[in-house]
């Protein structure tokens, strides 16, 4: 591996294809979204007989130790000097402990306990904190515009929607061949998912430079450091909305098919058609609603969709029983919605990233990216502990075959509904009032370029083979 020396210049803007390349490792990120929220929780459920609230209970545990150790990875992701690069020796470090986890969870190799659940929970979640986070870092620091980050991030969430539709074929294809919906889908899943975490990687450190911004000093974060990121007034914003917004889609997940089998009366593989429709209709969506957020801005796009997706699950409710061609065109409008959540937010950290390095002259991009997905974690926790919690607290029972009453299945559906919408909207109300929109990121880039070219920070290109072996780039 060779270097560049410290150029001046605008940060090469990676083409198309070399943007694609970049962002295979969602793939695995993607389709795990969706194969460990809703397909995961009920297989242990129904096929092993644990009951909910312990599925849920394992779920939550494991997140809450897990989340406290995102800041530390973050931090020493963004200290982190090596001839590979900064972002990059984490990805592929993260690669076999992620491709173990997700072989242990999915494809069990026999009877499974609940300590055995919660110990390969906890590996998982560590797994994925390795990807997403030097993932993240490193498309903040490929794209260093406010609009050219919508592009990168919004490429990112495509690929991962394509993820999360392969495996919602999986049961679709089964159903279809022999009528049955069972356990082999999640073992099935689990083989694409493995198989799909060591391409993604290959392909992204194959293909991409990496841009490292350099220090005087690496100084160590005190904890008033953190807590001086944590309560900037966009980056508090930041946090709250992507909870609530992360919260009110996970807690919909993660009793979708108890949802949509008993009290929508659709079957297994028409309920996972349905669930394709949302997520097929995020690849059209990543990529309509980040061009319409170069426009007028991430937080007004973010907050318009968050409050028409919920209304559309409102008006979804009142749907009769397994009125498909009704419901389909409501699915794929919350999809295509729901997909501005995760890609719009990301997008805002790495502006705030910027906002910290002006101010404190330190790179602290991946300590932003851990408290997000920290608080993704407590909210994806949340989603499973407690609506399998409130679902057995109702009566409601998971066992393959089990009997429910109208009056559980009712309240089935006001738990399914009721959560969703209130968080989501929460989640747009925060950015009422957001002040760091395209001029004032504007006005911080050129503080940070004109310091830049005055040498008081450097920017080093490191790549396979040096930059030329990267993807063919253009200009910003």
């Amino acid at each position: 591996m060779t270097s560049a020396p410290t150029a001046t210049s605008p940060i090469p803007r990676l083409s198309l294809p070399g943007l694609i390349a970049f962002g295979m490792p969602n793939v695995a990120i993607g389709a795990l979204a969706i194969a460990l929220t809703v397909y995961l929780p009920r297989y242990y459920a129904s096929h092993f007989g644990i009951a909910l609230g312990v599925v849920g209970a394992a779920f939550g545990i494991v997140r809450l130790i897990d989340m406290t150790f995102d800041p530390f990875i973050g931090i020493a992701m963004d200290r982190t000097h090596s001839r590979f690069g900064r972002y990059r020796m984490w990805l592929m470090f993260g690669a076999p402990v992620l491709m173990l986890a997700v072989y242990m969870l999915f494809i069990p190799p026999g009877g499974v306990s609940y300590a055995y659940l919660i110990g390969w929970l906890f590996i998982y979640y560590i797994g994925t904190s390795l990807i997403t986070l030097s993932h993240s870092s490193w498309a903040s620091a490929i794209a260093h515009k406010y609009h050219e980050r919508s592009r990168v991030f919004g490429v990112i969430q495509v690929i991962g929607v394509l993820g999360a539709t392969a495996v919602i074929a999986i049961p679709i294809v089964m159903a279809k061949r022999d009528g049955t919906s069972g356990a082999g889908d999640v073992n099935i899943m689990g083989w694409f998912i493995f198989l799909a975490v060591p391409i993604g990687v290959f392909l992204a450190i194959l293909r991409t430079p990496e841009r490292i911004i350099q220090h005087a000093a690496d100084q160590k974060v005190t904890l008033r450091d953190y807590w001086s990121m944590v309560s900037r007034p966009d980056m508090r914003r930041i946090i709250f909305a992507d909870f609530c917004l992360a919260l009110g889609p996970g807690w919909m997940a993660a009793i979708y098919l108890f949802y949509f089998h008993d009290a929508r009366g659709f079957t297994i593989g028409a309920s996972s058609v349905l669930l394709g429709l949302y997520i097929v209709a995020g690849v059209l969506g990543a990529g309509v609603l980040s061009w319409i957020a170069t426009r007028f801005g991430k937080h007004r796009t973010l907050m318009v969709s968050a409050a028409g997706y919920s209304l559309g699950l409102v008006g979804m409710s009142f749907m009769p029983r397994n009125a498909f061609t009704l419901v389909a065109p409501f699915m794929f409008v919350m999809g295509f919605l729901a997909s501005s959540f995760p890609l719009l937010d990301r997008a805002m950290v790495a502006d705030v990233g910027d906002a910290v390095r002006l101010e404190q002259g330190m790179h602290r991009i991946g300590l932003l990216f851990a408290m997000i997905t920290s608080v993704q974690k407590i909210a994806n926790a949340l989603s499973i502990t407690l609506t399998l919690t409130i679902l057995g607290a109702i009566g409601y029972k998971a066992k393959e075959g089990a009997f429910n009453s109208p009056a559980v299945i009712h309240n089935l559906e006001l738990v399914y509904l009721i959560g969703p919408v209130v968080f989501v909207l929460l989640g747009a109300a925060c950015y009422i009032g957001y002040q760091l929109d395209d001029k004032r990121h504007g006005e911080i880039r050129a503080a940070l370029d004109e310091r830049d070219a005055m040498g008081e920070e450097a920017s080093i290109l490191e790549g396979i083979g040096g930059p030329a072996a990267g993807p063919i780039v253009e200009p910003g």
